[in-house]
């Protein structure tokens, strides 16, 4: 035999007895552990709550919210049937009625919950 073949016998047997050992094989799950638990906290966590504050808004729609859809689209809800809404879209004389999917909605403001930025935006409105 000569030191090479020695070498690797002896890393070889070293390497099995590590190996057949439990906390050999629990510690090479570790990195495999945290890399799930952190993802867990920093994607799908955030993800549940953003979705759960969704449907809570969607539930509590009534007629007369303002809202913007997905698609970009402004108006005021006019009637509430199951999963459809009707909106209102326009100033004055030239409105019109829109039925739209509950789900397309993105934000809600209601009329009583003027803030800031909505009343700038209807000064602009009106001056036009």
């Amino acid at each position: 035999m000569n030191l090479f073949e020695i070498t690797a016998y002896a890393d070889t047997a070293a390497g099995t007895a590590q190996a057949n050992s439990p906390m050999g094989a629990f510690s090479a799950f570790i990195p495999f552990i945290l890399i799930i638990v952190v993802m867990y906290f920093m994607m799908i966590r955030p993800q549940k709550k953003k979705e759960k504050l969704k449907q809570e808004m969607l539930s509590q729609l009534i007629v007369g919210d303002k809202i913007l859809t997905i698609g970009g689209i402004h108006g005021k809800i006019v009637s509430i049937k199951g999963d459809n809404l009707f909106i209102e879209t326009g100033k004055g004389g030239e409105t019109s009625t829109i039925k739209i999917a509950r789900w397309a909605i993105s934000e809600v403001t209601k009329p009583g919950d003027g803030s800031a930025q909505e009343a700038a935006d209807e000064a602009g409105d009106s001056e036009e």
